[in-house]
Protein backbone atom coordinates (compact mmCIF):
# COMPACT_ATOMS: atom_id res chain seq x y z
CA UNK A 1 0.00 0.00 0.00
CA UNK A 2 1.33 3.40 -0.98
CA UNK A 3 0.36 6.09 1.48
CA UNK A 4 1.69 9.43 2.66
CA UNK A 5 -0.54 11.68 4.72
CA UNK A 6 0.65 15.09 5.86
CA UNK A 7 -0.64 17.10 8.80
CA UNK A 8 0.42 20.02 10.95
CA UNK A 9 0.15 22.91 8.54
CA UNK A 10 -1.55 26.15 9.47
CA UNK A 11 -1.20 29.89 9.78
CA UNK A 12 1.47 31.49 11.92
CA UNK A 13 3.12 34.88 12.32
CA UNK A 14 6.67 35.48 11.20
CA UNK A 15 9.12 34.14 13.74
CA UNK A 16 6.78 31.38 14.83
CA UNK A 17 7.13 27.61 14.55
CA UNK A 18 5.23 24.68 13.12
CA UNK A 19 5.88 20.97 12.98
CA UNK A 20 4.70 19.02 9.99
CA UNK A 21 4.09 15.29 10.19
CA UNK A 22 3.81 12.72 7.45
CA UNK A 23 2.32 9.32 8.24
CA UNK A 24 3.70 6.72 5.86
CA UNK A 25 2.74 3.19 4.94
CA UNK A 26 5.25 0.41 5.43
CA UNK A 27 6.09 0.45 1.74
CA UNK A 28 6.74 4.18 1.40
CA UNK A 29 8.59 4.40 4.70
CA UNK A 30 10.98 1.70 3.48
CA UNK A 31 12.05 3.69 0.38
CA UNK A 32 15.66 4.81 0.61
CA UNK A 33 14.78 8.51 0.45
CA UNK A 34 12.07 10.66 2.00
CA UNK A 35 11.71 14.38 1.89
CA UNK A 36 9.68 17.53 2.17
CA UNK A 37 9.00 19.71 -0.84
CA UNK A 38 7.00 22.90 -1.19
CA UNK A 39 5.23 24.81 -3.88
CA UNK A 40 4.15 28.42 -3.70
CA UNK A 41 1.55 29.85 -6.11
CA UNK A 42 3.07 30.49 -9.52
CA UNK A 43 6.33 28.78 -8.62
CA UNK A 44 7.83 25.39 -9.27
CA UNK A 45 7.91 22.71 -6.61
CA UNK A 46 11.21 22.82 -4.75
CA UNK A 47 13.06 20.68 -2.29
CA UNK A 48 13.05 21.75 1.35
CA UNK A 49 14.75 18.87 3.16
CA UNK A 50 15.51 15.21 2.53
CA UNK A 51 16.68 12.29 4.61
CA UNK A 52 18.11 8.95 3.56
CA UNK A 53 17.90 5.57 5.21
CA UNK A 54 21.51 6.17 6.25
CA UNK A 55 20.34 9.21 8.20
CA UNK A 56 22.04 11.74 5.97
CA UNK A 57 20.00 14.95 5.73
CA UNK A 58 20.08 17.75 3.19
CA UNK A 59 18.46 21.17 3.27
CA UNK A 60 17.73 24.00 0.93
CA UNK A 61 19.94 26.99 1.66
CA UNK A 62 16.89 29.10 2.41
CA UNK A 63 15.87 26.89 5.36
CA UNK A 64 19.27 25.72 6.62
CA UNK A 65 19.52 26.32 10.36
CA UNK A 66 15.78 26.93 10.75
CA UNK A 67 14.20 23.65 9.66
CA UNK A 68 14.96 20.12 10.83
CA UNK A 69 13.86 16.91 9.13
CA UNK A 70 13.62 13.70 11.11
CA UNK A 71 12.19 10.20 10.98
CA UNK A 72 10.95 8.16 13.87
CA UNK A 73 11.01 4.36 14.01
CA UNK A 74 9.67 1.71 11.66
CA UNK A 75 6.72 1.02 13.94
CA UNK A 76 5.21 4.51 13.84
CA UNK A 77 6.59 5.38 10.38
CA UNK A 78 6.35 9.14 10.60
CA UNK A 79 8.44 11.81 8.90
CA UNK A 80 8.67 15.23 10.53
CA UNK A 81 9.66 18.72 9.56
CA UNK A 82 10.26 21.08 12.46
CA UNK A 83 10.09 24.64 11.16
CA UNK A 84 11.36 27.48 13.35
CA UNK A 85 11.84 31.19 12.73
CA UNK A 86 9.31 31.06 9.94
CA UNK A 87 9.31 33.80 7.32
CA UNK A 88 6.57 34.98 4.96
CA UNK A 89 8.56 33.53 2.07
CA UNK A 90 8.08 30.07 3.62
CA UNK A 91 4.39 30.29 2.71
CA UNK A 92 3.56 27.37 0.43
CA UNK A 93 1.88 24.01 0.14
CA UNK A 94 4.20 21.48 1.73
CA UNK A 95 4.38 17.93 0.41
CA UNK A 96 5.86 14.77 1.84
CA UNK A 97 7.48 12.46 -0.69
CA UNK A 98 9.25 9.11 -0.85
CA UNK A 99 11.32 7.46 -3.53
CA UNK A 100 13.84 4.77 -4.32
CA UNK A 101 16.67 6.86 -5.71
CA UNK A 102 19.21 4.82 -7.62
CA UNK A 103 22.37 5.97 -5.83
CA UNK A 104 20.90 6.91 -2.47
CA UNK A 105 21.63 10.60 -2.99
CA UNK A 106 18.35 11.99 -1.80
CA UNK A 107 18.94 15.66 -2.64
CA UNK A 108 17.47 15.55 -6.10
CA UNK A 109 14.59 17.18 -7.89
CA UNK A 110 10.97 16.32 -7.14
CA UNK A 111 10.70 14.33 -10.38
CA UNK A 112 12.95 11.69 -8.79
CA UNK A 113 10.35 10.95 -6.13
CA UNK A 114 7.57 8.54 -7.00
CA UNK A 115 5.20 8.81 -4.07
CA UNK A 116 3.51 11.97 -2.79
CA UNK A 117 1.09 13.07 -0.15
CA UNK A 118 -1.78 15.46 -0.72
CA UNK A 119 0.00 18.41 0.86
CA UNK A 120 -0.56 20.66 3.83
CA UNK A 121 -0.73 24.45 3.63
CA UNK A 122 1.66 26.65 5.59
CA UNK A 123 0.93 30.37 5.69
CA UNK A 124 3.27 32.82 7.41
CA UNK A 125 2.07 36.37 7.92
CA UNK A 126 4.43 39.35 8.39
Amino acid sequence: QVQLVESGGGSVQAGGSLRLSCAASTYTYSRNCMGWFRQAPGKEREGVATVGQNGITSYAESVEGRFTISKDNAETRTLYLQMNSLKPEDTAMYYCAAGELWDGDCWRGPYEYNYWGQGTQVTVSP
